[in-house]
Order: structure tokens, then C-alpha cells, then sequence
């Protein structure tokens, strides 16, 4: 059994331990693992109400097989992308950072793929917008460029 006290947080803290039934022997490795957790909740926030709305699906059994096979790829291949963005440091570019005081990450790789790729769709509209807020703003255009630079790695990458 493993027993965990969370630190402080924020001026709170946790009334109880947590407790972890387990067959691994050290805490840090009980505790690697029960993080682990927050990833696949992740995933399946992500598949359900989160990004695929599969919960509002109402398929048949026979669709709604078809639907995990097809979303099971989708997802693989959005989160591989996202991580690709990650890896490229353009995460930044499609996300909000994550705030100092947080111990995980605020975004799945799913979340940034599928992100980064509306990215790249919204500039097909808002170029033109964009162009002429520019040209109001000149003292943001060393932004605007770093930005421009972001989305190209962007879309080569997706």
C-alpha cells in the first residue's frame, strides 16, 4: 500500500492521503504510474464529449464499432501530429502555456494537433484581416512574423 499527502497548493491543502493499493514496490513508481492515469482520462475525454462527441453518437452496435475503429485512427493520428508540433516547439504558437505552478501538461498532443490543423484552415479566411490589423499595429509585427514562421512549420508538418 502506498500513501501520498499532496503538498500544499495555493494556501490548501488536501484534508486526507491518498491511498494506493498496489504491487509495485516503491512510491515514486506507484506514484509514476497513478500520474499516468491523468493521460488516458485525457483520451477519453477527448473521445467522448471533448473532441468526437462519440457519447452523442447513437449508433447501433454494428456502427458504433466502426465509429471506435475510425476515431481510434483519427486520434492516433491527431495526437502523433500534435506531438510532432510539440517536438517542433510550435505548441506555443497553438496553445495556452502551461502556467508555472502546474505539474502536467494543460494539453494533450491530440488537443494541439487538432488545433494546429484549424490553425492553418483559419488562415485561409483571416489572412486578409490579419494583414490589415498588421498595418495598424507595426509594433507588433515582430510577433506577427514569429507567428507567420510558426504556421509555416505548422502546415509543412501537417
Amino acid at each position: 500500500m502506498g500513501a501520498y499527502w499532496k503538498r500544499k497548493y495555493k494556501g490548501k491543502q488536501e484534508k486526507e492521503p491518498l491511498f494506493i493499493l498496489t504491487n509495485l514496490d516503491s512510491l515514486s513508481e506507484v506514484l509514476k504510474v497513478y500520474r499516468a492515469r491523468a493521460g488516458i482520462e485525457a483520451m477519453f475525454k477527448d473521445c467522448k464529449t471533448g473532441g468526437y462527441n462519440l457519447e452523442g453518437s447513437k449508433a447501433n452496435n454494428k456502427r458504433l464499432n466502426s465509429l471506435i475503429l475510425l476515431i481510434a485512427i483519427a486520434y492516433t493520428a491527431t495526437s502523433l501530429k500534435g506531438k510532432t508540433f510539440r517536438q517542433t516547439n510550435q505548441g506555443k504558437y497553438i496553445a495556452r502555456l502551461t502556467e508555472k505552478s502546474r505539474r502536467d501538461r494543460r494539453h494533450s498532443n491530440f488537443w494541439i494537433g487538432l488545433y494546429g490543423s484549424l490553425w492553418i484552415h483559419a488562415w485561409e479566411f483571416c489572412s486578409d484581416f490579419i494583414s490589415i490589423m498588421m498595418s495598424n499595429n507595426p509594433q507588433k509585427l515582430n510577433n506577427y512574423k514569429k507567428g507567420l514562421q510558426a504556421m509555416s512549420i505548422i502546415d509543412k508538418t501537417a
